[in-house]
């Protein structure tokens, strides 16, 4: 039997996906927003704008340098379920900017996983159904089944690695300092988005 809640989510989640993006559109409306000196989302600000040109850098070159591993490629291949990959993003968010690169190239070795991106600000409605310890954290992906729109799973908004390292600094430290988010800069550069790709197949497992 179908809840009220479940059709409510249900109908949350189809208003999204209409205003849903590729991955390549939503590259190319970053790069449309900062030729007009903006980023994505409500709030307009020269920090935002910095960081989203920041993190458009990144974003170029995690697409051109990122390479998945053999047995990734080749465990994400047997994937035989068609589902839809829908996540939440803003272009200010450097999370965001590590992760998505690393999202797309695994959904583009599998036909049967169908990517869509949608921004935060624009989608509150489903940010808020999908909160991360009570907080609008980002990014967020929603793992659909294609037909049903049945949530499967979520993950996000970092790799399991990364995830400890922020809460064992919180524990010691309180919040995270300027440091710890260069510290965290070095570890996804170091770790070439492996931890991600893992996450990812261990995602498609469970889904």
């Amino acid at each position: 039997m179908i809840t009220e809640t479940q059709t409510e989510l249900n109908c949350t989640i189809e208003k999204s996906l209409e205003r849903s993006m590729s991955y390549n559109e939503y590259r190319a409306l970053i790069q449309q927003l900062l030729e007009e000196n903006k980023s994505t989302g409500n709030t307009q600000s020269e920090s935002l704008l910095n960081y989203s040109q920041l993190n458009d850098r990144r974003m170029h070159r995690w697409d051109k340098t990122l390479r998945v591993p053999e047995e990734i490629e080749q465990e994400v291949s047997k994937f035989d379920k068609e589902i839809t990959w829908l996540v939440i993003s803003e272009s200010w968010c450097g999370d965001a900017a590590h992760v998505l690169p690393v999202i797309n190239k695994i959904a583009e070795l599998n036909s049967n996983i169908r990517l869509r991106i949608v921004i935060r600000d624009e989608n509150m409605d489903l940010m808020d159904q999908f909160l991360t310890n009570g907080s609008q954290s980002i990014p967020k992906l929603i793992v659909l089944e294609k037909s049903t729109l049945e949530v499967l799973s979520t993950w996000g908004p970092r790799p399991s690695e990364a995830t400890k390292m922020v809460e064992d600094y919180k524990k010691e430290h309180g919040s995270l300092d300027a440091a710890f988010k260069e510290d965290l800069q070095m570890w996804y550069n170091k770790d070439k988005g492996i931890n991600i790709m893992k996450d990812l197949v261990s995602l498609l497992q469970r889904s």
